[in-house]
């Protein structure tokens, strides 16, 4: 009798793990896509970018003014929820291979690949979900999360919202078919902005009383 308990608790266990709908992270693969991620654009660091250049795929026609990212101080993560069209509210971080940082020289914009997949979680394998990738300068791997980045003013920056293609299970996971460039932003913290204003304030006082 415990053996059929356990079989069957295996059972449901295996039933689990396939069902999950899985994605392959990358951002270049030859005729699905190719979508480096840049850095802030130092001419105009509070001012988002996206869309693919002209050497992308699909081939587009946006020109960044930053580089691409480059190396383990910057990282990319996966977002999702199952279903098309999701608000961009109801996403949550992909498990299993959904977070990595990018690699170096010619292969700059490109984030390290692995053999496993993605794991969007509550999707069934074969349906579709809505995913964005996010990117943010971690400070030398200190800053985990890219809401954390936001908050201490670091830069960030995430994709436009797309659906992927039907799920993949544990074998042929689909490519992030619909994924385009985009670039990171500046924006500094609530803090410095309150400095600033105090500094305007007593500089506005000091005129004052000259």
């Amino acid at each position: 009798m415990k053996k059929l308990i356990l079989a069957g608790c295996a059972v449901s266990c295996a039933v689990s793990v396939f069902a999950q709908g899985t994605i392959v992270f990358n951002n270049r693969v030859v005729g699905s896509v190719v979508a480096p991620v840049y850095n802030v654009n130092p001419a105009d660091p509070t001012t988002a970018q996206s869309g693919n250049t002209q050497s992308g795929f699909p081939v587009g026609t946006t020109v960044y003014g930053g580089a691409t990212l480059s190396g383990a101080g910057f990282t990319a993560q996966l977002w999702g929820a199952p279903g098309a069209n999701q608000a961009v509210t109801s996403l949550v971080p992909a498990t299993g291979y959904g977070t990595a940082g990018f690699r170096t020289g010619a292969a700059a914009g490109l984030w390290t690949t692995s053999t496993d997949a993605a794991i969007i979680p509550g999707a069934g394998e074969g349906s579709v979900a809505t995913l964005q990738v996010r990117a943010w300068d971690n400070a030398g791997g200190t800053v985990t999360t890219y809401d954390a980045a936001k908050l201490q003013g670091l830069a960030y920056g995430s994709s436009a919202l797309f659906n992927s293609q039907p799920l993949g299970g544990v074998s042929a996971p689909p490519n992030l078919v619909g994924l385009t460039s985009f670039s990171l932003v500046a924006v500094p913290e609530p803090s410095t902005f309150a400095l600033a204003g105090l500094g305007a304030v007593a500089l506005l006082i000091f005129r004052r009383r000259k």
